[in-house]
Parts: C-alpha cells; sequence; structure tokens
C-alpha cells in the first residue's frame, strides 16, 4: 500500500535530481582560459579524460561528430589532470585533429565534480543551458555506445529538446 503510494506520488511530483554544475576557469594548451560561465546558454559536454586512454581516444570521433552534427548549439569541454602535461596534449589534439578546448586541472575540478578522490576514464557530464547537471556517466560496458557509437545523441537531442532522457543515469 505503502508502495503504491509513493508510485502514484512520484508521478505527480517527478524527483528533480539535477545539481548546479560547478564553476571553474581553466587553461588550455595554449594558455587560454575557459570559464563555464561563458557557456551559459548552450549545452556542454564536459568530459574527464586522459591522452592515454583508448575510450577517451575513440570518444574524440564521436565528440567531433557532435561538433559537426550541433554546431556553437553544444560545448565541448574536455579536461585531464597529471600525468598529463602539455607535450601529451599537443600530441593527442593533433593525432585526432581535435578541435575542442582540452584544459588542464590539477584535480580540485574534477573533485568537484566527480566527488571521490578516483574514478573511471572517460567520465562525461551532460550541463543544460541553465548550467545544471544534467545527466552524468562513466565508461562502462553497459553504455559503450555512449563512447564509441551513436549513444550521447539521443541524449543530446534530449537536453537540446527539453525532455528528459529515458533511462538516465546517475
Amino acid at each position: 500500500m505503502i508502495l503504491a503510494a509513493l508510485l502514484c506520488a512520484s508521478t505527480v511530483f517527478p524527483a528533480d535530481f539535477s545539481r548546479r554544475a560547478p564553476g571553474f576557469s581553466l587553461p588550455d594548451v595554449k594558455a587560454q582560459q575557459h570559464d563555464l560561465a561563458d557557456y551559459r546558454g548552450k549545452v556542454v559536454i564536459l568530459e574527464f579524460m586522459q591522452t592515454t586512454c583508448p575510450h577517451c581516444g575513440a570518444f574524440a570521433a564521436v565528440l567531433s561528430e557532435v561538433q559537426q552534427k550541433y554546431g556553437d548549439r553544444v560545448a565541448i569541454l574536455s579536461v585531464v589532470n597529471p600525468p598529463d602535461d602539455q607535450n601529451k596534449v599537443a600530441a593527442f589534439i593533433a593525432a585526432r585533429k581535435v578541435s575542442y578546448p582540452i584544459l588542464f586541472d590539477c584535480g580540485q575540478v574534477a573533485y568537484s565534480y566527480l566527488r571521490s578522490p578516483s574514478f573511471d576514464i572517460p567520465h562525461v557530464f551532460l550541463i543544460d543551458a541553465g548550467g545544471g547537471i544534467h545527466d552524468d556517466f562513466g565508461y562502462s560496458d553497459a553504455i559503450k555506445d555512449v563512447f564509441e557509437g551513436r549513444g550521447l545523441f539521443p541524449r543530446l537531442e534530449a537536453i537540446l529538446g527539453g525532455a528528459s532522457p529515458a533511462g538516465k543515469k546517475k
């Protein structure tokens, strides 16, 4: 009986699990600062990655497709932490013809998002135009299609269209 009442209440009063994306300003390989606030009004894909990660390399191709399809409606920001350095990032950018910024963090921004000192990479946050975290997921076999196939596109369409994605994973 209590379960039925809770299920009914959840359809009347849907839960909102989003949280505000923590702000940051980080430099890219050319020492240009990128402040998350500058991207307000756009959907932002925030990726925590590492240059030696094979899944991150595959995801770079997906992100290039996102750029081609959505243009400046979607901003892409990738963030690396040590041991990645300017030389490794520059080589990654050149090898994959990356045109979105890859930013340098010392761990503070990653921790503010992931709330954990360790995490699997790549890890992606989809931030809506209002600055709220709409979705957050790390690489796993269960959602491999997001990182290596077409699985990211329906999630972006849901945010751009204002709908909630089916099967939202937190």
